[in-house]
């Protein structure tokens, strides 16, 4: 394997020593060891930014199930480098904040580092992966270490509630992906992202395009806590603050951008996703806004915020995508605007709101409080905490001359600018578009403006906490000041990402723009005069302060008071169906008895089969090619139906043994009909050895009684029983017959060809066994092996009759 493919394994290798540094090293925090992973990480992805910034990329290949088209292959360019650095560079910023923010004689510091590092290699393996499979294998991951993360304090019922939710609504929209990523298979051929591009016009003149792209933003949407499948985030923020740092601002919610980015390419231009990004994204990006005002949890308030801010970003990438449509207009470029300010957004929002979490979880760590109804008046007891605050807070506002400004004043710019686009029924709807985003804008200055006061201004009020309130620690404050200075800086000088990270970026979404060669034309700025966009500026600060001194007379209204979201009646209402509905189906399957269990099973595998051959017309039986059966071997199944037929009205255990031995060694008798003596030869030995044993212990136990038991002769038994002789029966005529028809050579005949070839054996069946179904033998070696411990284990611990019964 390549260096880039231990750096992508590498959290997963290192989460294997955790728990022994845990265990072994306790004088020093676990996180100390833990943080210098994501450093190197993120410094050896630094090199590849000269590789990037010349339009270069770069691809390594492991071979995993090739038959299958699925393999190892990473790929790194400009929208995956970008990626890299977040999940590496904010993750060794969470690291060093959690190590200050966890103590580690009283958490366990085990289990939440070895979640973290989980996550954080599924993250790496998201972006960095070419081959959708292998990408949807690190993406469930995702969800799988998140949830654990924000159970990490598994004793409180909210804790598990939000880890089980988000749980569920991120892998059921995994599985729609998977089924979508499937269909893009169907249409291509191949599972890499590069070669489905490639392909693109395969895809978009296929009738599976529709479908397809659904499925594929129904993933994408859950990930991203789009609406409505937002409710999963706000429950998510009973995590530790430094997993809503990490996961909620910079990483997993961002994973859903990341794929919709990722395969613009292959859909944009359309207008079903031109109008489904742009749609979701507006309506999330207003609804959340609008939900945050309503929260009195510091971290309820970044939730939603996040969520609002995911819109945002989400309804760049839908108006951008209109650029592949406008391809070979004269300048495509001008369309591709919103493009650059969504990635130049998600570095924004990564800076600020990493910034503003760490800063909260510092205020709830020093105070054992979030609620702004208990908080006030920590701007001089807190400073630092204070600054950072107030960079973070005026940079997702808006205001200059922080980052979030310019992202701000350029998603007004993209969506005035969508207003040119001349198709996808712009003319009609494309006046809503820049409203709604204004009036989200109103309600995002004003829960920034809520936040900040209710926290820092007014007066201090030491008896609404249990502790002594101070600033904290210098290394719990590092990584918030470093953010915040991130947040200044570029703010300040943007163009240091322009042709770093930005324009590397925008060439891998939109790659058909460009011309070998080329380059998009990348160049932010503060000062763009007199215009629409900073007149809407000014009008959101005013109307917001506006709102904000007029909050007493809205504040207790029931919109106000109403915290949770209402979507989560729905959440609610289906998980308790869900589960009413498997009780009642329990309780009907699960009786106990092991006929009714054979009889489900035996019904539905008759439902299924029978469905499959008449929907595929395989009922085909001819029986002109059929072997003739010899009168002895009438006689030899004579006998044995005879013997089976018996077993059950025999009521002494020697005759029964004996009996069902004669059923064994017929067919020992068969295979030598059938020239296979090996089979024969061990039936033989094992039946003796069988017979012999049970005539053993039966000749020690007491004599069978006869129960007298009235028996009832059950017609649906009756039913099922000939229904499934009869289907297996047809099933194998019909695949003689089919086969015939077709020129369709035995399965036998490859294995008589292969077996000394690829395996070196001339007996087959012990080649099957052992080459061909090696693994498959390997575990019934292993079930035997299993039982076996089982049975010295039952007989080791003996009843003494003290035990619980």
């Amino acid at each position: 394997m390549s260096v880039l493919h231990w750096a992508t394994i590498s959290p997963f290798l290192f989460a294997i020593l955790v728990p022994f540094l845990f265990k072994f090293v306790k004088r020093i925090h676990t996180g100390w060891f833990v943080f210098m992973l994501p450093l190197v990480l993120f410094i050896y992805f630094l090199q590849y930014l000269s590789v990037t910034s010349n339009g270069n990329v770069i691809e390594r290949t492991v071979e995993w199930v090739p038959s299958l088209g699925v393999n190892f292959t990473v790929y790194i360019d400009g929208l995956s480098l970008l990626f890299l650095l977040l999940i590496s560079g904010i993750g060794s910023l969470v690291v060093l904040y959690s190590i200050f923010y966890l103590s580690k004689s009283k958490e366990k510091l085990n289990n939440f580092y070895v979640y973290l590092l989980m996550f954080m290699g599924a993250m790496l393996g998201v972006v960095i992966s070419d081959n959708l499979i292998v990408l949807y294998i690190f993406w469930e991951l995702t969800s799988l270490a998140s949830s654990l993360l924000i159970s990490y304090w598994f004793t409180r019922e909210k804790s598990t509630y939000g880890a089980l939710k988000s749980m569920l609504i991120t892998v059921l929209g995994g599985f729609s992906m998977l089924a979508g990523f499937s269909l893009l298979y169907v249409m291509t051929g191949t599972f890499s992202i590069r070669e489905i591009i490639a392909n693109v016009d395969l895809v978009t003149a296929s009738s599976l395009f529709i479908p397809a792209m659904l499925l594929i933003l129904l993933g994408a949407f859950t990930k991203s806590a789009q609406f409505p499948f937002h409710i999963w985030l706000p429950d998510a923020m009973e995590a530790p603050t430094p997993v809503s740092a990490y996961l909620h601002s910079a990483t997993m919610v961002k994973a859903g951008i990341y794929l919709v980015a990722r395969l613009t390419p292959v859909f944009g231009g359309a207008a079903e996703w031109f109008w489904l990004l742009t749609g979701f994204g507006l309506l999330t990006l207003i609804w959340g806004s609008i939900s945050a005002v309503r929260q009195k949890d510091l971290k309820g308030i970044l939730a939603f915020s996040t969520i609002s801010q995911l819109g945002l970003i989400m309804s760049l990438l839908g108006v951008g995508s209109a650029a592949i449509y406008f391809s070979d207009s004269p300048d495509p470029s001008y369309y591709a605007f919103p493009i650059m300010v969504a990635i130049f957004h998600l570095i924004n929002h990564a800076t600020f709101k990493g910034s503003l979490f760490m800063a909260v979880g510092i205020i709830d760590h020093e105070t054992g409080s979030r609620d702004i109804r208990k908080l006030g008046g920590l701007m001089t007891i807190m400073p630092i905490t204070f600054t950072v605050s107030f960079i973070g807070l005026a940079s997702m506002a808006g205001l200059p001359p922080f980052n979030g400004f310019l992202s701000k004043e350029m998603f007004f710019t993209s969506l005035i600018r969508a207003q040119e686009i001349g198709t996808f029924n712009m003319e009609t709807f494309s006046i809503i578009l820049p409203i709604i985003a204004w009036v989200a804008s109103v309600f995002t200055f004003l829960y920034c403006l809520i936040m900040f006061s209710k926290t820092f201004l007014g007066t201090f009020k030491p008896e609404n906490f249990k502790v002594k309130v101070h600033e904290a620690p210098i290394g719990m404050l590092i990584s918030p000041i470093i953010l915040a200075s991130l947040v200044v800086i570029f703010g300040l000088f943007p163009n240091i990402l322009a042709y770093s990270l930005i324009e590397p970026a925008m060439r891998s979404v939109l790659p058909m723009l460009l011309e070998p060669g080329e380059a998009f034309h990348v160049d932010i700025y503060m000062w763009h005069g007199f215009n629409t966009e900073l007149f809407m500026t000014i009008g959101v600060v005013i109307t917001g302060i506006l709102l904000y001194t007029l909050m007493k007379k809205w504040a207790n209204t029931k919109y106000y008071l109403g915290e949770r979201d209402p979507l989560n009646w729905f959440y609610d209402s289906s998980y308790d169906g869900v589960i009413k509905g498997s009780q009642v189906v329990t309780r009907v399957q699960m009786t106990g008895l092991l006929r009714d269990y054979f009889a489900y099973m035996l019904i539905f595998m008759i439902m299924l089969f029978t469905y499959t051959m008449y929907r595929y017309e395989a009922f085909a039986i001819d029986l002109t090619n059929v072997s003739f059966i010899h009168p002895y071997m009438w006689m030899i199944f004579g006998i044995m139906a005879i013997a089976t037929l018996s077993v059950p009205f025999i009521h002494n255990r020697m005759a029964l043994v004996i009996v069902v031995g004669v059923i064994g060694f017929l067919l020992a008798l068969v295979f030598v009909v059938f020239r296979a003596p090996d089979l024969a030869l061990t039936q033989l030995l094992i039946e003796t050895v069988t017979v012999v044993l049970f005539m053993i212990v039966f000749y020690h136990l007491p004599e069978l009684r006869k129960e007298k038991a009235r028996t009832r002769f059950n017609l649906v038994n009756l039913i099922i029983s000939a229904a499934v002789g009869i289907l297996v029966t047809v099933i194998a005529l019909s695949a003689l017959a089919l086969g015939n028809e077709a020129g369709i050579e035995p399965i036998s005949q490859y294995y008589i060809e292969n077996s000394k070839i690829l395996a070196g054996g001339y007996n087959m069946v012990n080649v099957i066994l052992v080459d061909f179904r090696g693994l498959d033998t390997m575990l019934e070696a292993l079930v035997l092996g299993i039982a076996a411990l089982g049975i010295v284990v039952l007989i080791k611990l003996r009843m003494t009759g003290r035990e619980d019964v």
